[in-house]
């Protein structure tokens, strides 16, 4: 549901600059799974190689704020995958992305978020090994770091650099220890419009963004399962109350706390209260919920928003995972006062849950 949600938003942004240029990219990348748990160890053994082929939108200064971000690109890639290992087999991904230039628009910045497929994923019978991907669907997070060069024979240039890439199904179902990827790509880029108007006009003072303190409430929901396979999945709730307060055009800095209603844990420690004799004893009617405080930045885009918040459990009687959290959410501003969003809630690189937000901002 969240990721056709991001397509949406995106869709409506596209909708809105037909007269804006394009350019497409088309690469090939070659590199290694990062082992950042000892869980993946046996499935990076081999040197994945794959595609990524975009359709990126220039912005030409139209609105304030592709001004501010030094005009963005903002598209749609589809990226391929071969992980060289026979658990993994192959995986495809659809995302939607930014562009961010430095350097005299040589540099260029990518992040984007979308949705991948595997073609073979944890299976108890014929694929039990792969304990990377529990579900067939997953998330897809990549980022680029290049060279760009445009235009270099006519509307032919090239661009290279690194990539890293992430796919899992952010505990949607067990297993989930995901796979992290970096490599080295290389590609060629055409530009339809090399004479592209660009419009610079003043932008108001940074100092008119600033606002009072605000006060937030935001409700966060989705599914997930506890680390152990077949065990279930559950519905979550979590509920943040926080304040914040912006100072300029592109941030805002936040304190608050969140309280967890993740009923997956109720089911762990049923099962943990039996499963393992021979560690510490668990009360099988131990507290599920937890409450954590946390501190946050939020980067104003547009309309969109992208809030990373890093918590801390003050109450969590039942000890699985460690106390310190973080928080990474794509939000949409409806109107001022409400928004919606889509996150992943992570324990440092173990993700624990995708959420869709709705909340108000008052």
């Amino acid at each position: 549901m969240k990721h056709f949600l991001l397509l949406f938003i995106f869709g409506i942004s596209f909708s809105q600059n037909q007269s804006d240029a394009y350019y497409i990219d088309v690469q090939g990348f070659r590199g290694n799974v990062f082992k950042h748990t000892p869980e993946v160890s046996h499935l990076a053994t081999g040197h994945p190689d794959g595609f990524l082929v975009s359709i990126n939108k220039k912005s030409s200064g139209k609105k304030e704020w592709q001004q501010v971000y030094g005009y963005p690109d903002y598209g749609i890639s589809f990226q391929a995958i071969e992980f060289k290992n026979n658990y993994l087999g192959k995986n495809y991904a659809i995302g939607l992305h930014y562009n961010f230039y430095f350097l005299k628009r040589h540099l260029l910045f990518r992040v984007s978020q979308g949705i991948g497929f595997t073609t073979n994923p944890y299976d108890k019978e014929t694929n039990n090994k792969n304990n990377a991907f529990g579900s067939k669907f997953l998330d897809n997070n990549y980022i680029l770091l290049q060279y760009q060069k445009q235009n270099l024979i006519g509307p032919i240039g090239f661009q290279t650099g690194f990539m890293l890439t992430h796919f899992s199904n952010a505990r949607f179902k067990a297993p989930n220890s995901g796979i992290n990827s970096y490599s080295f790509n290389f590609g060629l880029n055409y530009n339809f419009d090399k004479d592209k108007t660009i419009i610079k006009d003043s932008l108001p003072n940074t100092k008119s963004y600033a606002e009072k303190i605000k006060y937030n409430l935001a409700f966060r929901t989705g599914i997930s399962e506890a680390p152990v396979v077949g065990i279930g999945q559950r519905q979550f709730y979590h509920i943040g109350l926080y304040a914040d307060k912006r100072f300029n055009r592109k941030s805002a800095i936040q304190l608050g706390t969140d309280m967890f209603f993740s009923r997956y844990l109720k089911d762990y420690i049923q099962f943990s209260s039996v499963a393992f004799p021979n560690k510490e004893p668990v009360d099988p009617t131990t507290d599920y919920k937890r409450i954590g405080v946390f501190v946050g930045h939020e980067l104003f885009i547009n309309k969109l928003s992208i809030e990373t918040q890093f918590g801390y459990y003050v109450y969590k009687p039942f000890k699985y995972d460690i106390d310190i959290y973080q928080r990474l959410t794509l939000k949409y501003y409806i109107n001022k006062n409400i928004f919606t969003g889509i996150g992943l809630k992570t324990h440092k690189a173990k993700a624990e849950a995708a959420e869709l937000t709705l909340g108000i901002r008052l």
